[in-house]
C-alpha cells in the first residue's frame, strides 16, 4: 500500500515538471549549425562535422580515420541578442571514458565575448544520443558574440542553436586568424580537460587570436607516412607536432625525418614546432615507463638536432616543466587535468609567440 501511494505521488508531482520542461523546449526558435559558422576544421569538406574527409586519404590507418570523425576542436560561432541560449545535438551512442567528464567527451561548451575576451558562459550537459540543454539564461538582450565548442571524443551528426522567439541569431565570422595545425596524441585531442573549450589548442586560439586546428588522434599519433602525406597537403601557416607520446623510440627514429621533410617540401616557410612528450607521473615510480619516456624524448631531440642542419625554421619545446613540479597536473598519471593543461600552455605559448611572427 505504501509503495502504491509513493508511485502515485511520484506520478502526480512529475506532471508539472514535465510540463515545465516541455514549455522550456517549446519557447525556443532553433537554427541548424550549417546556417552559422563552423570553425576548427583542418579541411573544409563534407561531412560537415568531421575534422577531415578521410575519403580523400584512403591510405590512412583505420583508427586514424575513425578518430578524425570526432569533433575535437570544432566550434560554432554566431551572434545573438537572446537572453537565453539553448542547443540540441546528436552524437553516436557512446559512453565517456573513465578519465574524462561526460561534458568533455560528448557535451558542449559555450564562450561569450566580454570586454574583448572570450569568457566561459555555460555547458551543454550530455543526456542521450540526442540531447537538449539550456547553455545560458537570464542574460541581457544586447548582442553577444558566441563560440560553442563541440564534443572532444565523439562524432556529431546534428547541432541546432536555440534562442527566444523574436531574438536575432546569425553567423559570426571566424574570430581567429591564420591556421596552425596541431598534430598529436590524446593530449592534443583534449584528454583529460573537464570541458571541450579547455583542450589546449582551443585555449591557444582564444589567448592568441590565432586559429589552432586540433588534429589530436588519441593513442594513434605515430607519424605514419600516410599521415605525414596528409599533413603536407593541408593549407597551413605553421605546424605544431605534439605526437611523441604515442610513438616508440624506434618509430621516432624512423619516421621523424619523413614527417618534417614532407611538411617542409610543401610549406617552405612555415614554422615547424615539435614538442617532447610530457613526463609521465607514474614514470617516477614505474621504472619501465620512466625509461621509455626518457628514450622517446632523447630520440626526438636527436632527430630535431640532426634535421636542423638542413631544415630551417624548425624548433623543439622540451618536456621540462610542461606539467609543473608538484606532480598534481594529471588525471591518471598521463593525461593533463585542467591544471596540467594550464601549465603546458604557460610553457608552449611564449615559444609559439616568438616563433609565429604573423
Amino acid at each position: 500500500m505504501v509503495l502504491k501511494q509513493f508511485f502515485f505521488c511520484l506520478a502526480i508531482f512529475s506532471l508539472p515538471l514535465q510540463g515545465v520542461m516541455a514549455q522550456e523546449q517549446a519557447i525556443f526558435t532553433y537554427k541548424g549549425a550549417e546556417e552559422l559558422t563552423l570553425i576548427g576544421k583542418a579541411v573544409h569538406r563534407e561531412p560537415f562535422y568531421h575534422r577531415v574527409d578521410t575519403a580523400d586519404y584512403p591510405e590512412l590507418p583505420k583508427q586514424v580515420k575513425s578518430l578524425l570523425t570526432h569533433s575535437a576542436g570544432l566550434a560554432i560561432t554566431f551572434k545573438t541578442n537572446s537572453p537565453t541560449i539553448a542547443a540540441k545535438w546528436c552524437t553516436s551512442p557512446r559512453r565517456s571514458s573513465a578519465n574524462m567528464t561526460a561534458i568533455a567527451f560528448e557535451g558542449l561548451d559555450l564562450y561569450i565575448k566580454k570586454d574583448g575576451f572570450w569568457q566561459y558562459a555555460g555547458v551543454g550537459q550530455y543526456g542521450d544520443s540526442c540531447s537538449t540543454s539550456i547553455l545560458a539564461s537570464h542574460m541581457d538582450d544586447t548582442e553577444k558574440e558566441c563560440l560553442l565548442y563541440l564534443p572532444l571524443y565523439d562524432e556529431i551528426s546534428e547541432v541546432e542553436i536555440g534562442v527566444t522567439p523574436g531574438s536575432s541569431l546569425s553567423a559570426l565570422k571566424n574570430p581567429f586568424k591564420k591556421k596552425i595545425i596541431v598534430y598529436g596524441s590524446s593530449i592534443v585531442q583534449g584528454a583529460s580537460a573537464s570541458r571541450p573549450g579547455l583542450a589546449y589548442p582551443a585555449r591557444l586560439s582564444r589567448e592568441t587570436g590565432w586559429n589552432f586546428v586540433n588534429l589530436g588522434l588519441s593513442g594513434s599519433a605515430k607519424m605514419e607516412k600516410s599521415v605525414a602525406n596528409m599533413l603536407s597537403t593541408m593549407d597551413a601557416d605553421a605546424f605544431v607536432l605534439d605526437c611523441i607520446p604515442n610513438a616508440s623510440p624506434q618509430e621516432i627514429k624512423e619516421r621523424t625525418a619523413y614527417l618534417i621533410k614532407s611538411i617542409r617540401q610543401s610549406h617552405p616557410e612555415a614554422p615547424i614546432v615539435m614538442i617532447q612528450t610530457i613526463i609521465r607521473e607514474h614514470g617516477y615510480f614505474n621504472q619501465q615507463v620512466g625509461r621509455h619516456v626518457k628514450e622517446q624524448n632523447e630520440m626526438v631531440a636527436q632527430q630535431v638536432k640532426a634535421l636542423s642542419t638542413e631544415v630551417d625554421n624548425l624548433y623543439l619545446i622540451t618536456a621540462e616543466d610542461l606539467l609543473g613540479n608538484d606532480h598534481e597536473g594529471t588525471t591518471d598519471g598521463t593525461h593533463p587535468n585542467d591544471l596540467g593543461f594550464d601549465r603546458m600552455l604557460r610553457k608552449i605559448q611564449p615559444t609559439l609567440m616568438d616563433v609565429l611572427k604573423f
